[in-house]
């Protein structure tokens, strides 16, 4: 009996479950969502950017002869400067060839509307540049470039980016492996010993390429001052000016080029190489010095764990002292017949304001042209400060030789690299090529 009744009252707990699954749960009223504070934003999100500006349907012919970083930060630049102004920007940066297509387009009067000097501000492309005193950003000019930039009538001629001072690269990894101070590489002779130390180290002293063959044109630059300009005893300044030069004399850069190349200093894809191929090596850590300037050290540094400085050039005689080059680095200038001068001028204004400068100098590694701008010289801020008291000179080619100069200083280092120029021929190539410039 107990059983029957346990069994009907488990039957109907059973029935009131079922019951109870099938009704429908009971309403819970909810709350509807507050408005927000009146004074709190709905979202934290900043406002959109604005919207690309309508094309003008103006585009500038822009040519450049910057490579590596800077020529990407140079892209990033017009990009922002299009989508602001709807100005369209042809940009060109044929930096291996860019000395000839220039001279080639100065001979048609078919310039670019803007374009950059590479040192030739003044003496090369004055009088196709449009003197720029007018604009607001005039009186902004860093005084230590303004005067290599201002041609003898005081007009300014380009708007000066950054100012180069340029030392020789240096692997400060390999350096510390092999126990040298760079400050006491005080003459070539004590940068030969040193690049002894880095052969039998299995490295590669230093890299040049003549597929980029404005590399060998470097090294000219940054070795001849030391043999013919620094020293005050053995000074060829004025005779190189006035066309008295005894071209002899230049039988002493043939002589240590030569002595380079025989003592295996060079990469031995020295004649076939690339700018590229020099600055992954550099970054690979597989190269102790580098005769370029900053910018290379900044392109090194993004492509592998390499520590690269900058270091003062060591002196020829031994009674002279080490220097720095000084000249302009990214310079830009507006061709003087443009038919869009208007867009011209406000493609500079944008280049001129502070965080486009900043970001330009810092992809170069150099301080800015404009007094006031602050640049962040990253990882070569100790050496820069270090070598403020360095005296500097500027660059050989833009001084000390004719217009068209630069390519026969390329042309003479290759010579002597592929053993087509001997003592004689490097020297003749040097006479005669001077005499027809000029």
């Amino acid at each position: 009996m107990k059983k029957k009744i346990f069994a009907l009252m488990l039957a109907l707990v059973m029935v009131l479950g079922i019951a109870a699954a099938c009704s429908p749960p009971p309403e819970v009223p909810v709350a509807p969502p507050a408005d927000p504070p009146a004074d709190t934003p709905e979202t934290e999100d900043e406002d959109p950017p604005p919207p690309p500006a309508e094309p003008t349907g103006v585009t500038l012919e822009f040519w450049s002869n910057m490579g590596g970083t800077i020529d990407e930060r140079l892209q990033e630049v017009i990009a922002m400067f299009t989508a602001e102004t709807g100005i369209q920007v042809d940009y060109s940066a044929p930096a291996a060839d860019y000395e000839a297509l220039m001279r080639t387009r100065m001979a048609t009067n078919d310039l670019p509307d803007v374009f950059t000097t590479h040192g030739w501000a003044v003496i090369r492309y004055g009088t196709f540049l449009r003197p720029l005193n007018d604009q607001p950003w005039y009186g902004q000019v860093n005084d230590q470039i303004r005067g290599i930039v201002t041609d003898a009538d005081g007009n300014l001629m380009v708007l000066p980016v950054d100012m180069d001072m340029a030392g020789m690269n240096y692997n400060k990894d390999i350096m510390a492996e092999l126990g040298v101070n760079v400050a006491d590489i005080r003459t070539w002779a004590d940068f030969e010993a040193v690049c002894e130390m880095v052969l039998a180290a299995g490295y590669t002293p230093f890299m040049l390429g003549g597929l980029d063959n404005w590399t060998l044109g470097q090294i000219a630059d940054w070795v001849i001052p030391s043999i013919l300009i620094t020293y005050e005893n053995d000074n060829h300044d004025q005779a190189l000016l006035d066309g008295t030069f005894d071209w002899n004399n230049w039988g002493v850069f043939y002589d240590k080029m030569a002595d380079w190349r025989d003592r295996g200093f060079f990469n031995e894809d020295v004649l076939t190489a690339d700018f590229a191929t020099i600055t992954a090596e550099m970054g690979r850590g597989n190269v102790a010095f580098g005769f370029f300037g900053n910018w290379a050290a900044v392109d090194a540094a993004g492509q592998g764990p390499a520590n690269w400085g900058m270091m003062a050039i060591p002196a020829f005689f031994p009674g002279d002292e080490p220097s720095l080059i000084a000249g302009e680095r990214l310079s830009v200038g507006v061709w003087n017949e443009t038919p869009h001068e208007a867009e011209a001028l406000m493609f500079l204004e944008f280049l001129a304001r502070p965080e486009i400068m900043t970001m330009l100098a810092e992809a170069n590694a150099s301080p800015a042209g404009f007094t006031g701008v602050e640049v962040d010289l990253g990882f070569l801020t100790e050496d820069v400060e270090g070598l403020a008291h360095i005296r500097t000179f500027p660059y050989f080619d833009r001084v000390w030789l004719p217009s068209g100069g630069w390519d026969l200083l390329c042309d003479n280092v290759f010579g002597i690299l592929n053993r087509t120029l001997d003592r004689e021929g490097a020297i003749a190539h040097m006479e005669n090529g001077v005499a027809a410039l000029r």
